[in-house]
């Protein structure tokens, strides 16, 4: 220790050490001057405890030396400041694992899990939805005509599902459900008469207006007597709206005689005009009709 602490007292007075061991002077001139050092601070220090720390400063004994720059070092250094970079690289390491788990194990799965699900469903599901809408079609239209119309729909369907056109195969559904509907419909179509609405109208045609045009109002009632909104086409502009209450033409004769009947006491007693049953697609009409409709006048 005391060795140590003459090395310690070496360094802090430097001049005297650099003067001394780089003149010619001997060394025990060092160590004279040395123990009167120690003397001053009234400590007793062996000549051979001198030697011995001149000697060690010499050698370096008591020095640290770094060592060279390499990996060993790097990864040491890195190591002791592991408190300082440790909680954010942690943090960061933590941040990336939960994103992966997240986006391999959840969100990858969960996409490819809604694909096949599409992809199975327009190659099997649409297709067998238009298979089953076709036989109840088969089974319960009264007419060829139906049958005709849903393999057509269908035939179409199919092709669009099989080219991957998922909106052209919906749209196949929905063409079918629809003809189904109309199938399945039972009403009466009926002349309105009622306090404040037209039981009839005539107008001039557009294209022709030496002509007239002569319409009865009606709506559709069911079994029930519930009125019912059915897509009309509309003659004078081509578009087909859903309604309750719309015109169809017919002709002069025909209009007269029902304006004659609702003069006799304000009631139409022969007020159903046609009716469209189950199983059929069209209405069997009661009266002559011209087949145009109006949905607004």
């Amino acid at each position: 220790m005391l060795a140590m602490d003459v090395v310690d007292t070496l360094r802090h007075q430097q001049g005297l050490a650099t003067r001394e061991l780089d003149s010619d002077a001997k060394e025990q001139q060092l160590i004279d001057k040395l123990r009167g050092i120690y003397r001053q601070q009234g400590i007793e220090v062996p000549d051979t405890i001198l030697r011995e720390g001149v000697a060690a400063l010499n050698e370096s004994r008591f020095v640290y030396d770094a060592p060279p720059p390499s990996l060993g070092r790097t990864l040491a250094r890195i190591y002791v400041g592991r408190k300082r970079w440790g909680r954010p690289v942690a943090a960061a390491v933590i941040a990336l694992l939960v994103f992966q788990v997240g986006y391999f194990g959840v969100w990858q799965p969960y996409q490819h899990g809604q694909a096949e699900q599409a992809r199975l469903e327009l190659a099997e599901g649409l297709p067998a939805q238009m298979d089953g809408l076709y036989q109840t079609i088969f089974e319960e239209t009264k007419v060829q005509q139906g049958v005709v119309d849903a393999e057509a729909i269908r035939t179409r369907g199919k092709a669009l599902a099989a080219e991957g056109n998922r909106a052209g195969a919906e749209k196949a559904v929905a063409d079918l459900t629809a003809l189904r509907d109309r199938i399945r419909q039972d009403y009466s179509l009926r002349i309105v008469n009622r306090q404040g609405e037209k039981s009839g109208f005539w107008t001039f045609p557009e294209i022709n207006t030496d002509a007239t045009n002569y319409y009865l109002v009606v709506e559709a009632l069911d079994a029930d007597g519930n009125v019912l909104s059915l897509p009309i086409l509309n003659e004078e502009n081509g578009q087909t709206e859903t309604v309750a209450i719309w015109g169809v033409r017919v002709s002069e004769a025909v209009y007269d005689a029902v304006v004659a009947d609702k003069q006799d006491d304000g009631i139409i007693e022969n007020n159903e005009i046609g009716r469209k049953s189950f199983g059929f697609l069209d209405v069997e009409y009661n009266v002559p009709v011209s087949g145009g409709a109006v949905t607004r006048w």
